[in-house]
């Protein structure tokens, strides 16, 4: 006789309550099946997302510290003689490029999920040099600025901004190589893949703070 399992929620928020309510894309962020002990993957997932959630307070916090200055030296923010970063040709593939590299992550994630090595391998190989494009995109950019760490407050936030979000994209990469290694290990993801999962939101979570950093550095001109 067939026998229904049943999942009773043993986390301290009723997840599973409301889970069901929320579309597919969203309910990869909270563990499944109540939270239980066997639900590894989710309830790893959810750890993860709320270690993102952590991180992105440290990028507002430097966001915010940016538009702060920015306002109440609007009109002294430029030394003389320097201009500033610049909408150049370079940063606009950068980004380009670094924004593309979510929509190869996904459908490289979405192949491991069926069991297809083979087109996890490119498409994950390809988001590895995409991604260390842009590193060395930021490289170029940054010697070609005609101004240092040092220059006023349009230097020290410029460098510590980018400077620091180039260092997500370091560590971004450097997992994106350690999934592409395990994935040559003979039945290293048949019992689960969480690592490349928290790879792919970690990468995600790089663009849009991107997304931000654009928009702030480059797009509102002084």
């Amino acid at each position: 006789m067939n026998r229904r399992t049943i999942y009773i929620d043993e986390s301290p928020i009723r997840f599973e309550k409301w889970r069901k309510y929320l579309p597919n894309w969203l309910k990869r962020f909270l563990p499944s099946r109540g939270g239980r002990a066997e639900d590894h993957h989710g309830k790893a997932i959810f750890g993860f997302t709320v270690f993102l959630l952590s991180e992105s307070i440290i990028f507002l916090s430097f966001i915010f510290t940016y538009i702060g200055l920015r306002l109440t030296h609007s009109g002294n923010w430029l030394p003389p003689g320097i201009s500033g970063p610049e909408l150049s040709t370079l940063v606009i593939i950068n980004t380009v490029i670094l924004l593309s590299s979510s929509f190869v992550i996904q459908p490289a994630e979405n192949a491991l999920q069926r069991g297809r090595l083979k087109k996890f391998r490119w498409l994950w190989l390809m988001t590895i040099v995409m991604g260390t494009y842009f590193l060395v995109g930021q490289g170029i950019e940054w010697s070609k600025l005609d101004f240092g760490l040092s220059t006023g407050l349009v230097g020290s936030t410029f460098y510590v901004l980018t400077g620091f979000h180039g260092l997500h994209v370091l560590a971004g990469v450097i997992l994106q190589v350690t999934m592409l290694v395990r994935s040559f290990i003979p039945g290293n993801y048949d019992k689960g893949h969480f690592g490349a999962s928290a790879t792919t939101l970690f990468w995600h979570f790089v663009d849009i703070v991107w997304v931000f950093l654009f928009s702030l550095l480059y797009l509102w001109q002084a």
